[in-house]
């Protein structure tokens, strides 16, 4: 497999799914440039030279697509059937999404947490970080990464859905 491609820009216009989401189309032969094994394709996007995220192109009949945000539409004045730029960069990042530092302390405190978290799968680690990363206050943001770590202590590694929403829901303390 050869090295994914550093940078490409391209446009597609942005539609609308019969189950509400929205996506870009990216070309098979673009995709193609941004993978890493046959299973993963995570970049870094930018559309119209003013909103970066990172996401993966997944693939969807026959072509790839970049799903776009309700959030991220509103920001760029985006609606179904606008042409956007879209500038594709591999994402070289440990984890295909940023790791927020107060969480990345709570695993640097915790070797048990940290091994058990590092062992899941590269997606279940990004949703996880995702989830995390959005709560904006501080202090619940720690108190949720000590309960996803207890999580995992307590399921042998595992993240248990149903369990990990009831986790949540009660005081750590």
């Amino acid at each position: 497999m050869s090295a994914p491609q550093k940078r490409i820009n391209c446009k597609s216009a942005l539609s609308k799914s019969k189950s509400g989401w929205y996506f870009l189309h990216v070309s098979p032969d673009i995709a193609k440039r941004f993978e890493k094994d046959p299973k993963t394709r995570r970049v870094v996007c930018t559309l119209n030279d003013s909103h970066t995220y990172q996401c993966a192109l997944m693939p969807n009949k026959g072509e790839f697509t970049i799903g776009v945000s309700k959030p991220i539409r509103d920001k760029l004045g985006l609606n179904e059937g606008d042409t956007v730029s879209i500038r594709l960069e591999a994402d070289t990042s440990k984890y295909g999404a940023p790791m927020p530092e107060d969480f990345a302390e709570v695993l640097r405190q915790d070797p048990d947490g940290d091994r058990l978290f590092h062992a899941l799968t590269a997606g279940m680690q990004r949703s996880l970080i995702y989830y995390i990363g959005n709560v904006k206050d501080l202090d619940r943001r720690i108190h949720l990464a000590l309960i996803v770590l207890e999580h995992l202590k307590e399921n042998g590694g595992k993240v248990v859905g149903e369990q990990l929403q009831q986790d949540i829901k009660r005081p750590i303390f």
